[in-house]
């Protein structure tokens, strides 16, 4: 259909529109006339990704001079190819509507392990002996050596690329990782290297957050990318926490006693390229007087990437003196190594400002802040020159070159905390030392600065007011939209008790309550006897998880339980969640019904769908509060308290229930599927967790619903069980839930959908 949003003509794939895509699309609309940026939370399974796409293609098609890109972020590759078949039928339809040609070129980037089509490279299973491999083919200085020796083997798929594809258009056309692949291989080129190219000419470039959050690789992939962009980071409830984990470093013994051994192939290298070549050295001395700028504007295939993070004046800047000679430099690095080695030795938990680290490497081995600010610069431009192919061996170093370089950039928003064992495993001596980020907004900042409009968009974002408090930015548009329903589909209850009237929680004091535990396991056992299909639960922790189902064991919760379903647990083991995962599905699907006993903060939580049949209910037993005696939390804490004027409470809460969302929000993934979200904890019920919950759960979630017992709760499960098992067509949802293009353009609906949206 063809949608007038506020005076531009959008078209919209689909015979039938929901209320709140349109509503989305009015705000989108707005944020993007307004050129800034917009936080906008929509329930999941609204039609979300083809609400973003259809305005936004409208708009780069309506104003080319104001808009030129659209990328976009998502999480997983499951969730890119998702994106990209959208726009594939978005584009199918323009091209049936309008009547002149549309050149629109989508495309997917993702790494070299995902579109490596070299037979022997692509059989590793990893990613990083991937990279490593294809930089020995590919590196400047190895296909300098095949030209005078043609035994030296390099990527065929790479030397055509460049003989050839630099000078191709990418015909018009949406191409997904595999598409892509089959493009490339008919004409024998590398699609790594040829979507890396191609993402400059194509209008629509989907990758995950990290090309352009993690700065040392957006200063590679994302560099040349226009200002007239707009950015959609979709599914970002999350996005603090990857912009920390971006700019964190975390140093261990075994890296340090790794760099040591490094060190010396360095060595034993640079002696032998004096002896071989010392015009090379010197070549690269004076380019290092000239400054970095220059070292910077290098051949794509170069590995060793561009520094964390050092802003664009410092880089202009001469290398310090001290470590312009490469002997100079490895007699440095071995200096800071064995500071290094000498700060892991501590019996206590130590933790300092950045600020007293360089003071303290200052007075005790003499390194001041200037050449530690250049180190990773430093050993690029030195593995560069000695021509370095397997740098695979250098990656502590570069670890150890990146943590020197973070830790003199920034005085601020960050802190060193060295522990003598990890949280995991107290009691055994294994040293670390953690460069925590303590500020969200470093990593994010240069993406708000520089492009026109950002989108911050997913199902749970509440409350709103959070996120440009923790990014420190200030949107144009905040809205949160609900959800309209032509029969209640989702049933929230909070079960604060059990039949004996025990109070049902998981707060540490009551973790081994067994009152408690059997009084949850008595909740799921009635819950699998009344719900069909598949049942998924969510507990708080690995361990708490662990003793729970061997108290279940004992009390013979778990022979209850099998009597109705299969039971299948969620494993810190990747394999084994996965094939948990399959046969999961498999029992949902013959009706045989399953029990999925899962994690919040787990693989489950975050990424599968359990949609219709595989999921019909989901308890959460809980509330899934982060682990918070780490040390990193608290000092994260303390600095969203003194810089952003975060309590500490509120910020646990918020991240608690953002996390319970998402596990809640799994089971409806659309207006035909129906579910019963179980809150099983008495402290859901207060207002500061439940005001927390997305609007549109909270819209259902009545009063009457927020204090049940375990009988109570399954009786009103039952009655309404009853109503959903009654047929329900498209018919019934027409002019309620679902419009055609008259309906929406009633005067009557319009208003409507102006009530619906609530403004942040």
């Amino acid at each position: 259909m063809r949608l007038n949003v506020d005076g531009l003509l959008v078209y919209f794939p689909y015979d039938y529109i929901y209320p709140e895509q349109f509503s989305y699309m009015l705000e989108l609309k707005k944020g993007l006339d307004a050129k800034g940026h917009i936080l906008l939370e929509m329930p999941s399974g609204t039609g979300k990704t083809i609400s973003l796409l259809a305005l936004i293609v409208a708009y780069l098609h309506n104003n080319p001079a104001e808009l030129t890109k659209l990328i976009y972020c998502s999480r997983t590759i499951p969730e890119i190819e998702k994106v990209l078949e959208e726009l594939r039928k978005l584009l199918a339809y323009y091209k049936k509507e309008v009547k002149e040609e549309v050149n629109f070129v989508g495309l997917a980037l993702s790494s070299r392990k995902n579109l490596c089509i070299h037979p022997e490279v692509s059989g590793e299973r990893d990613g990083k002996i991937v990279d490593a491999r294809c930089h020995s083919l590919t590196a400047p200085h190895v296909r300098e050596r095949h030209t005078d020796n043609s035994e030296v083997p390099v990527c065929s798929f790479y030397e055509q690329f460049d003989a050839n594809g630099r000078d191709t258009m990418l015909p018009n056309g949406v191409y997904n990782l595999d598409e892509l692949k089959n493009f490339c291989a008919e004409k024998g080129w590398c699609p790594y290297f040829f979507a890396r190219w191609a993402i400059q000419q194509a209008n629509i470039v989907v990758y995950s957050y990290h090309y352009l959050l993690d700065p040392k690789i957006a200063e590679v992939v994302s560099k040349e990318m226009p200002r007239n962009a707009v950015i959609v980071f979709d599914e970002a409830h999350n996005i603090d926490n990857i912009c920390i984990d971006s700019m964190s470093v975390k140093i261990t013994r075994k890296l340090i006693d790794r760099c040591q051994t490094s060190v010396q192939t360095l060595e034993s290298e640079l002696s032998r390229l004096r002896d071989e070549n010392s015009t090379k050295l010197e070549g690269e001395y004076q380019a290092l007087v000239d400054g970095l700028r220059a070292v910077q504007e290098r051949r794509e295939t170069e590995q060793v990437l561009a520094n964390p993070a050092l802003p664009e004046h410092v880089l202009k800047e001469a290398v310090p003196g001290s470590i312009r000679k490469g002997e100079h430099f490895v007699k440095f690095l071995r200096r800071l190594i064995e500071y290094m080695k000498v700060r892991l030795r501590v019996q206590h938990v130590v933790q300092e400002s950045p600020a007293g680290f360089l003071a303290d490497i200052n007075s005790k081995v003499c390194i001041d802040r200037k050449p530690l600010r250049f180190a990773a610069e430093r050993l690029a431009s030195l593995l560069r020159t000695l021509e370095i192919s397997h740098s695979a061996d250098f990656s502590p170093l570069v670890a150890i070159t990146h943590f020197a370089t973070l830790v003199s950039t920034y005085t601020k928003g960050f802190t060193i905390i060295v522990e003598p064992s990890e949280d995991k495993v107290p009691g055994a001596f294994n040293p670390i030392l953690h460069l925590s980020c303590l500020d969200a907004s470093i990593a994010i900042r240069p993406v708000l600065e520089r492009f026109q409009s950002v989108v911050i968009t997913s199902g749970t974002l509440s409350p709103l007011d959070m996120y440009p408090k923790m990014l420190d930015f200030h949107p144009v548009i905040m809205a949160s939209f609900t959800m309209t329903l032509a029969r209640q589909c989702i049933l929230p209850m909070i079960v604060s008790k059990g039949n004996d009237q025990v109070a049902l929680t998981s707060k540490f004091e009551a973790r081994d309550d067994t009152a408690v535990i059997r009084n949850y396991g008595a909740l799921l056992a009635e819950t699998v006897a009344i719900v069909p299909d598949g049942v998924v639960c969510f507990f708080t922790s690995y361990l708490y998880m662990e003793s729970v189902v061997a108290a279940w064991y004992e009390q013979e919760v778990i022979d209850q339980i099998q009597r109705h379903k299969l039971l299948f647990i969620e494993t810190q083991d990747a394999a084994e969640t996965s094939l948990a995962l399959l046969n999961y599905i498999k029992a949902c699907e013959n009706g045989r019904g399953a029990v999925l006993l899962s994690v919040a903060r787990g693989k489950v939580s975050e990424g599968v769908d359990f949609d219709h049949h595989l999921g019909r209910a989901v308890l959460m037993f809980g509330i899934p509060y982060v682990y918070t005696q780490s040390r990193i939390l608290k000092a994260r804490l303390e600095y969203l308290r003194d810089q952003f004027q975060i309590r500490e409470n509120d910020f646990l809460t918020f991240d608690a229930m953002r996390h319970a969302a998402q596990c809640l929000g799994r089971v409806l993934r659309g207006k035909t599927d129906y579910g019963i979200m179980i809150l099983a904890d008495k402290r859901f019920s207060r207002n500061d967790k439940r005001g927390k919950l997305p609007k549109w759960m909270q819209e259902h979630l009545k009063d009457s619903m927020c204090n049940l017992s375990t009988e109570e709760a399954i009786q009103v499960a039952k009655q309404w069980l009853k109503i959903m098992a009654q047929p329900f067509t498209r018919e019934d949802q027409l002019g309620v839930s679902l419009l055609t293009i008259e309906q929406l353009e009633t005067t009557d609906m319009q208003k409507k959908i102006q009530e619906k949206v609530q403004q942040g």
